[in-house]
């Protein structure tokens, strides 16, 4: 059978570059640590856990596929209209949803240059262009943005704080990105790391969706509430924005498991609280003793530290990337997000910043 005689997908499709989640080490026979993928390193409430195991009780029995009782928890935790809040199975999921909604071959998206990598393949499966905007110091730059919008764009993808870089920008700089763009674009604001930003001039951007017809913000379970396994995700948007997403998510998107689990986490205050405290006290430990080694890391407000490595031989990121999983520790290389030179490094346990502190600390001394 000849190629041309067999089912063939769009083009587009095959031109995409498939996502490479994080890895574990692969290292066997030793203590292991991940901080690849900016994993809780408490794992889940209690809370969620035991919702789970009620769960299984019952897995004959197909979930809510409005997921009701899981907005109404979100609402009244955030203060928001259950009717204008969408779940999804993670943000990710959203993001594709939105790609279904709303994107169309010829159009265009626009992103900062080292934005998450899930909004240009969203952008691939529509056969739409990614436009990506210089960033200013690893910054999101709102006036380089702006000037990347024309006619043919139709939605803009910002994470803030930004994976992978850590950086955030004020609520003030997203004010004034939403006034200059034309209100047929849809601003989407990823705060998928917002729970971490003690930062008095950061803003998750629910006020904006409250007060405009072309924003909307998405937000996981999978980081604070230490839920990845069941991929969850949620989003606040206008109605009509709503509406346009529930008319392409699949009528039971989310399991029953997932959405007991995220009613669970969400009302569990004090594991929240355990895990910013964990993770302020373990981040500013990673920060320093990468700072010690030289090896510069950028400020970061979430649960992940990107760290900038030299460039000559023997001392780079892939080397060391390498000597780590050797080690058993695995990091996050960078170079498909056009950061060859540095290694994203999750804030795991304690005993997991020892591990990758002193394995990097021997790595550098090599000669």
């Amino acid at each position: 059978m000849t190629q041309k005689s067999r089912p063939q997908p769009l083009p587009q499709v095959m031109e995409i570059s498939p996502y490479v989640p994080g890895h574990a080490p692969t290292v066997s026979g030793q203590k292991v640590f991940k901080l690849s993928a900016n994993e809780n390193p408490l794992g889940a409430s209690p809370a969620a856990r035991q919702a789970v195991e009620d769960v299984s009780h019952n897995l004959e029995t197909y979930p809510d596929g409005d997921a009701a009782a899981l907005r109404v928890a979100i609402a009244e935790r955030y203060g928001l209209d259950a009717k204008r809040i969408i779940i999804g199975a993670g943000s990710d999921e959203i993001f594709q949803m939105l790609g279904r909604a709303y994107l169309e071959k010829g159009d265009e998206i626009v992103q900062s240059t080292h934005g998450f990598l899930v909004y240009s393949l969203v952008a691939q499966q529509s056969g739409t262009v990614t436009i990506s905007a210089p960033e200013k110091q690893l910054h999101t730059d709102v006036d380089a943005i702006l000037d990347c919008v024309t006619d043919k764009t139709k939605i803009v993808f910002i994470a803030n704080p930004n994976n992978p870089t850590g950086t955030y920008i004020s609520f003030d700089e997203v004010r004034r990105l939403h006034a200059g763009l034309p209100s047929n674009v849809l601003l989407v604001l990823d705060c998928a790391y917002a729970e971490y930003v003690k930062s008095n001039d950061y803003a998750s951007g629910i006020e904006l969706v409250s007060e405009f017809e072309n924003v909307i913000m998405t937000r996981t379970f999978s980081k604070i509430y230490g839920l990845a396994a069941l991929r969850l995700g949620w989003a606040y948007a206008p109605a009509h924005v709503i509406d346009a997403l529930h008319r392409v998510r699949g009528p039971f998107n989310v399991s029953e498991t997932a959405q007991r689990a995220g009613i669970a986490a969400i009302q569990d205050q004090a594991f929240i609280d355990k895990s910013i405290e964990h993770n302020d006290v373990q981040r500013e430990r990673l920060t320093l003793g990468l700072e010690k080694l030289g090896l510069d890391p950028v400020p970061s407000v979430a649960n992940f530290v990107l760290a900038r490595f030299p460039k000559e031989l023997g001392k780079s990121a892939a080397e060391a990337a390498k000597y780590l999983d050797a080690n058993g520790v695995s990091v996050r290389g960078m170079t498909a997000y056009k950061l060859p030179h540095c290694l994203r490094i999750s804030v795991g346990s304690a005993e997991g910043i020892d591990a990758v502190l002193s394995n990097l600390e021997a790595f550098m001394g090599q000669s």
